[in-house]
């Protein structure tokens, strides 16, 4: 265990690095410079050459990898070139609001797809099942920014019974310490606000969640239906045990393993599409900072975002990973 332990993060290490070049490298050799986007059309060669030395951009690739990699190892990922700030900063304030919302969007995803699973299997092979099967295949069918827009239409615009823009209503007095706005508000008490976030925060969940939700009752039902047939689950059945307790209690332990692994790389995934969703839904997260970054083609607050990325990435697939081998003995004791 601890040898697998030690190689999985030797392996996420060597990706990460891997990562780094290559993002550093692309946004440097990619048309456009972020020093004439700063400056006024009346400015001089001087004046550029000055800004260029600034922040680095003078030197050769090579020479600025080093500089910015000798940095990220103190802790210093760079200044933002268009809001002058450091990237740290910057990054890790979005980082909770991006947080909240994919784990929002997992819990809704994996309750929804769970139910999905166990009601087909429950009542496999009639029409509850085919009904199912035919809902997976149009939640899989249609991208997460369309639910959106469609969510946006129904129940922003001909039903407006949830915000359609921002995390939170700029009226409410916000009294928090953390940038945690959704788990902060359960620890004050302040459920009225609890009450706003989750108004701004369920559609773009939803959105997110509804093609995760199908395949995670695609898999775990075929899994289910598997296991269904093992001689454990017929044994329960003699002993005068209902089917929803077969299911429930007998099957799904060992049924739902590798679900937990699709989870796990799924959100990584989910984490991914908040980009496009948070920009759909004005959300002040990380992803939508990310669309800011590179249309202003701020190459340091770029590397910030996707390093950050990476490294959620690679953290949550070496927690799943591990999880997995915990839980199943076969890899434990191998």
């Amino acid at each position: 265990m601890l040898r697998r332990t030690l190689t999985r993060l030797a392996t996420t290490l060597v990706t990460l690095f891997g990562v780094a070049v290559i993002v550093f490298v692309v946004i440097r050799v990619v048309p456009g410079d972020p020093i004439a986007m700063m400056l006024p059309p009346m400015a001089t060669a001087e004046d550029i050459g000055r800004l260029r030395a600034l922040y680095g951009l003078d030197e050769s690739i090579a020479e600025q990898f080093l500089i910015w990699l000798g940095g990220v190892l103190r802790g210093d990922f760079g200044t933002s070139i268009t809001m002058r700030q450091p990237v740290l900063g910057l990054v890790l304030g979005r980082l909770p609001a991006t947080l909240e919302l994919s784990v929002m969007a997992l819990v809704i995803a994996v309750i929804w797809g769970g139910a999905l699973a166990l009601i087909g299997t429950r009542f496999r092979d009639g029409r509850a099942e085919a009904a199912i099967d035919v809902g997976n295949g149009m939640a899989l069918s249609v991208p997460d920014f369309l639910w959106g827009l469609v969510l946006i239409l129904l129940f922003g615009v001909l039903w407006p019974v949830f915000h359609i823009s921002g995390r939170v209503s700029p009226s409410l007095e916000l009294p928090f310490t953390t940038d945690f706005y959704l788990i902060e508000s359960v620890l004050r008490l302040r459920f009225d606000l609890w009450a706003d976030i989750v108004s701004h925060m369920f559609m773009p969940a939803v959105a997110l969640a509804l093609p995760l939700a199908a395949i995670i009752a695609q898999l775990l039902k075929q899994s289910l239906k598997e296991t269904m047939h093992l001689d454990y689950v017929t044994l329960s059945r003699t002993k005068g045990y209902g089917e929803t307790h077969v299911i429930t209690r007998e099957a799904l332990p060992n049924a739902v393993l590798p679900t937990l692994t699709l989870v796990g790389v799924q959100f990584t995934f989910l984490i991914g599409g908040t980009v496009i969703i948070e920009r759909l839904f004005s959300y002040e997260g990380l992803g939508n900072m990310a669309i800011d970054a590179v249309i202003n083609r701020d190459l340091p607050l770029i590397q910030g975002i996707v390093i950050l990325f990476a490294l959620i990435f690679t953290g949550v697939n070496l927690v799943v990973d591990l999880l997995y081998t915990v839980l199943n003995p076969r890899l434990r004791h191998a």
